[in-house]
């Protein structure tokens, strides 16, 4: 049976090895594999498929039960159940192309999740000093951006971040370059740009990395990818989405003159403002100042201010009074003290103070003659105390080698080293001998 079944096979093969078969997709089963299975059926029949993971890898978009496709494939036959199938090679939707349901999908994946939720999106600052721009160093969008920037506002610094913007690796690029603005954090606002072209020129911008990439970053991001007509899914997921690269530039920033005719505009609306706020005011004033409240109060002022005069002159005129009486007692009190003598108190005083200080002076030379006797008893005891004393009579200090005193000779040995300390100097010396 198992030869009946490779023969059928390899005939089979041989007729069907490129096979064009249409039908609607049933039991659709991803494998952990990679492989993918799943049955083609028409009203009359049905037809099993496997996608192996080789293929099901390139895939732009993810097969689902009731989807009506076309499949190129080889017709083989699987061996262990007998059973006809077709190994499936490419798959491209009945109608729409991969490319657009490949779209759809991630961006209803996507939409799910929260990624195009505008609570979320970040304002564009209206003066970014630091633009940063992730595009390809060699695409006219560049030059574009970069002419409509220097003419708006050419003291705007720009960081261009090089990246493939077409292929496989341009979501790769252009991610990194989104990643690298938001790691150094050196620039306010990041443009990522490219001129229009084919579904199939912007497909890198429908990668789902990228918009995850897009979404995580902390600086405000303008998707300005391809002509007004054409959408990305980046454009949904940017803070904001800028038809052209043209228009980018003219959205990131305003021109110098628009910012000086705002602020003309605002200066001279805050000058009406305040021409109208003083005129209001002014008219205000005057309104109260015919009020009768304001009369009555210049009188109570004014009567206020006499009382405060009367006061015054009050207070003036008791302090003359009081000056005069203090000069009337000083003159009392000078004319006392001219007629007392002060000349004989003084010269009792100062016959007292010099016994005083003669008395003093006698007791501290007798307390410093005692004390001198006493420093002179001490120091001839101290000097009989003092071994300097004993040498002087012709005696010595002898120490052995580490500096210890020598009081007994059996402490030396023949060829010990000493040293003997004199009343003057000091020698050392090797014992020959010792008993």
């Amino acid at each position: 049976m198992r030869d009946l079944v490779a023969a059928v096979r390899a005939r089979i093969e041989r007729e069907y090895g490129d096979a064009w078969v249409e039908g609607e997709i049933s039991n659709f089963r991803a494998q952990d594999s990679g492989h993918l299975y799943f049955t083609l059926k028409d009203t009359n029949s049905q037809l099993s498929a496997v996608m192996f993971r080789a293929q099901a890898r390139l895939l732009r978009f993810r097969p689902e039960n009731g989807m009506q496709v076309v499949v190129r494939g080889r017709v083989t036959i699987y061996e262990e159940r007998g059973q006809l199938q077709i190994a499936v090679e490419y798959i491209e939707p009945k109608g729409a192309g991969a490319l657009q349901v490949a779209f759809e999908q991630l961006k209803a994946k996507l939409e799910a999740e929260g990624l195009f939720d505008s609570a979320r999106k970040k304002a564009i600052p209206a003066l970014p000093a630091r633009i940063g721009i992730v595009t390809s160093p060699q695409a006219a969008a560049l030059r574009d951006i970069l002419n409509i920037l220097r003419r708006r506002h050419h003291t705007t610094n720009i960081l261009i971040f090089p990246a493939m913007v077409q292929g496989e690796m341009a979501p790769l690029e252009v991610s990194a370059g989104i990643g690298y603005f938001n790691k150094a954090n050196n620039v306010d606002v990041i443009i990522v740009a490219r001129g229009g072209g084919s579904a199939e020129d912007l497909a890198a911008f429908n990668h789902e990395g990228l918009a995850r990439a897009v979404f995580a970053s902390q600086i405000p991001v303008i998707s300005a990818v391809g002509h007004e007509t054409d959408f990305t899914i980046i454009d949904f997921v940017a803070d904001l989405r800028a038809p052209t690269p043209s228009a980018a530039a003219e959205l990131v920033i305003r021109s110098r003159q628009e910012i000086e005719e705002q602020t003309s505009g605002l200066q001279q609306r805050l000058q009406k403002a305040m021409r109208y706020h003083l005129l209001m005011a002014r008219q205000n004033l005057t309104e109260l100042a015919q009020h009768g409240a304001f009369p009555r109060m210049l009188d109570f002022i004014r009567r206020r201010q006499q009382r405060l005069d009367d006061v015054g002159y009050r207070l003036a005129h008791a302090q003359r009074t009081i000056f005069e009486i203090q000069r009337r007692r000083f003159e009392t009190l000078s004319a006392a003290v001219r007629h007392y003598d002060a000349r004989r108190m003084l010269a009792g005083v100062r016959k007292e103070l010099d016994g005083r200080v003669a008395a003093m002076a006698a007791g501290a030379k007798a307390m410093l003659l005692q004390r001198r006797s006493r420093v002179d008893r001490l120091s001839s005891q101290l000097a009989a105390l003092s071994p300097l004393a004993i040498l002087e009579r012709g005696y010595a200090l002898v120490f052995d080698a580490s500096g210890k005193l020598v009081k007994d000779g059996a402490q030396l040995g023949q060829g010990d080293e000493i040293r003997a300390t004199l009343a003057r100097g000091s020698f050392t010396a090797t014992i020959k001998n010792s008993d």
